[in-house]
């Protein structure tokens, strides 16, 4: 059966990000998601993950200066990607995280071929500086449509990237909501990529919506990806449209919903 996360920049949005920790752990999630915490010290963030004896996962990279999705892509602003890279690595290991959803940011297309080659130099140096404190590095393709011009879109850019970084703790997020969108045939793109995928998330396409009301079978994936040995994370990433709790049917079978653990423990 697949593990459950909550990514609390889109769940439980009802609730102060603080307070959002323990609302996903009543409703019976075991693991949560961050993407971006820094307005919180880290000590209280990491008080609160573990009295509601949660497991932490993912943070995003910090935004550039005005908001910029990322900046690994960045070229001659190296060492302003090494210094927001360096505040989610220490903020991620104080809270007992264990990855970092690098944002590479947007690149128009005359300027792919040399942002190219400044992702893969951040990159190597990130994976390096992040092993050395065991974290794994999270490349993420965002669809055009919601991202214009982000970097990456497509799965097989993202595999191709890391085969040119040569490090192991650089893996892909996959997210079912991003692919479908983009490219379809969710599954064989998968399991195509099992090795090199380091967390999986999930919305219902084509508007990024709770799961059961999207165009996307997810009782069939969460069977399938069972199927195929992914043993990791399954990260709900959705924009509930209301009070989050009201969106959980689709986690029912999995003893997640309004009163989800005491549910399962019953049971």
């Amino acid at each position: 059966m697949p593990r459950f996360s909550a990514n609390l920049g889109h769940l439980f949005v009802e609730f102060p990000l603080i307070e959002r920790i323990g609302a996903a752990a009543r409703a019976g999630f075991k693991a949560i998601e961050l993407q971006q915490p820094y307005e919180l010290a880290p000590s209280d963030v990491k008080a609160e993950i573990d009295r509601h004896g949660l497991t932490m996962l993912n943070i995003n990279s910090p935004p550039g200066p005005g908001g910029e999705p990322g900046l690994a892509t960045a070229v001659g602003r190296e060492r302003e990607f090494d210094a927001l890279f360096a505040k989610a690595l220490d903020y991620v290991k104080a809270i007992g995280g264990t990855s970092i959803h690098l944002l590479s940011g947007i690149v128009p297309p005359h300027e792919r071929p040399a942002a190219e080659n400044v992702v893969v130099a951040n990159l190597a140096r990130a994976a390096d500086a992040a092993a050395a404190k065991n974290i794994l590095l999270l490349l993420e393709p965002l669809n055009q449509r919601d991202r214009p011009d982000y970097f990456f879109s497509r799965i097989e850019h993202i595999a191709d990237v890391i085969a040119k970084v040569g490090r192991p703790n650089v893996k892909i997020m996959y997210d079912f909501y991003h692919v479908q969108v983009m490219q379809g045939d969710v599954l064989k793109r998968m399991e195509q990529h099992l090795p090199l995928i380091g967390h999986v998330q999930f919305a219902g396409p084509p508007s990024r919506t709770p799961p059961q009301t999207g165009e996307l079978n997810y009782p069939v994936i969460f069977d399938a990806i069972d199927a195929m040995g992914w043993t990791g994370w399954v990260g709900a990433e959705y924009g509930p449209g209301g009070p989050t709790v009201d969106s959980l049917s689709w986690g029912k079978p999995y003893g997640i919903g309004p009163a989800g653990r005491a549910a399962f423990i019953q049971t």
